[in-house]
């Protein structure tokens, strides 16, 4: 596709428009991931309450059937996802598949089914031992825990100060995974602990080799996303074209400053999304 769709944000880099010209010029070879809270749903102070943009769920089905798949790599339970998303059962997306708990867990629209391996142990030892060690260190006031099912996290967004509460638990929930074989991952005002072994970066590339994927959009707006970040910059690296989305830019500058298009929220991720549809539908050469 020669020309640039006027309705289509410009990437700032070069690498960030060869990706978007190559999924405009091949969208069917393409995978578009993108990442859950923050990104396709706004970020709210209790997870649970967190639903996708109410415009996400249409701009999805417009971009699925043009695309080879489109993939939502989350950090949530790959089923709470789905349901938070209300991505089940929408015609258009059957070509949909959510990666949950970086990965661990996957879920396919053609199917409905979760497949998802055995819970780690430390994760049910940490799940027993996590609230009188929060009570233990004072960190109790303020702090609320999560229950992912394969992880858990501590949340600092309603404490006094937010980022003084964060950085006084990292250090030692850092140790208390690490008894258990566990590791943290941190993220906006929340500590995840989680098993080893899988991150963003591996579920997307893993992904992308099984689909034969020849180029890829991620977009993504935490500190998790980094490695599905390092992950595209490898593969275009290794020649795969890609183009990485930032959501939203205040809170965390690292994922910023590797972007090739800055988007302010959901909201403009989802107008992103719609607008790219259209553009591919739009194209007879697509």
């Amino acid at each position: 596709m020669g020309s640039h769709p006027h309705d289509l944000p410009m990437p700032v880099t070069a690498a960030g428009r060869e990706g978007l010209q190559a999924l405009l010029h091949a969208p069917h070879r393409s995978v578009v991931a993108l990442d859950f809270d923050g990104t396709l749903a706004d970020i709210v102070p209790d997870p649970d309450q967190a639903r996708a943009h109410p415009g996400a769920v249409a701009a999805l089905s417009a971009l699925a059937p043009e695309v080879k798949s489109v993939a939502v790599v989350t950090g949530r339970p790959a089923g709470v996802a789905v349901r938070y998303g209300g991505f089940a059962g929408v015609p258009g997306l059957e070509h949909l598949v959510v990666l949950g708990h970086y990965g661990a867990e996957r879920w396919d629209a053609v199917s409905g089914i979760v497949h998802a391996p055995a819970e780690h142990p430390g994760v049910a030892a940490v799940r027993a031992e996590l609230p009188g060690f929060l009570d233990a260190i004072g960190a109790w006031r303020g702090t609320w825990i999560e229950e992912k099912g394969r992880a858990l996290a501590v949340h600092t967004r309603r404490a006094e100060d937010p980022a003084a509460a964060f950085a006084a638990l990292r250090e030692p929930l850092a140790g208390l995974a690490a008894r258990h074989g566990l590791m943290v991952e941190p993220g906006r005002a929340v500590l995840e602990l989680r098993p080893p072994g899988m991150d963003k970066g591996v579920a997307l590339s893993e992904y992308l080799a099984e689909v034969g994927a020849t180029s890829v959009l991620y977009a993504g707006d935490d500190l998790g996303d980094l490695a599905a970040y390092s992950a595209v910059e490898k593969l275009r690296a290794d020649g795969m074209p890609g183009l990485l989305v930032c959501s939203g830019s205040a809170e965390v500058p690292e994922l910023a400053a590797r972007a090739d298009l800055t988007l302010s929220g959901p909201g403009e991720v989802v107008a992103f999304l719609a607008a790219l549809a259209a553009a591919i539908a739009g194209d007879p050469s697509s």
